[in-house]
């Protein structure tokens, strides 16, 4: 059984210093295709769940600041 506050690892631990880099070099590639083909629409995506779009409140001429 883990402690609650462990965190267990979403890779492999056994991974050589190299296979882990090739990991990393891959991903970084994906991400940068991924931002070139969906860039605008991964900050609207992140901006929306940040800032969830929500209804205007009705304008009332006579309410006070």
């Amino acid at each position: 059984m883990t402690a609650p506050n462990t965190v267990t690892p979403l890779v492999p631990t056994h991974w050589s210093p190299e296979q882990a880099l090739a990991v990393f070099e891959c991903l970084h590639a994906l991400r940068g295709a991924l931002w070139v083909v969906y860039g605008s629409q991964v900050q609207q995506a992140w901006r929306d769940q940040l800032e969830p779009e929500q209804d205007m409140p009705e304008f009332d001429p006579d309410a006070p600041f």
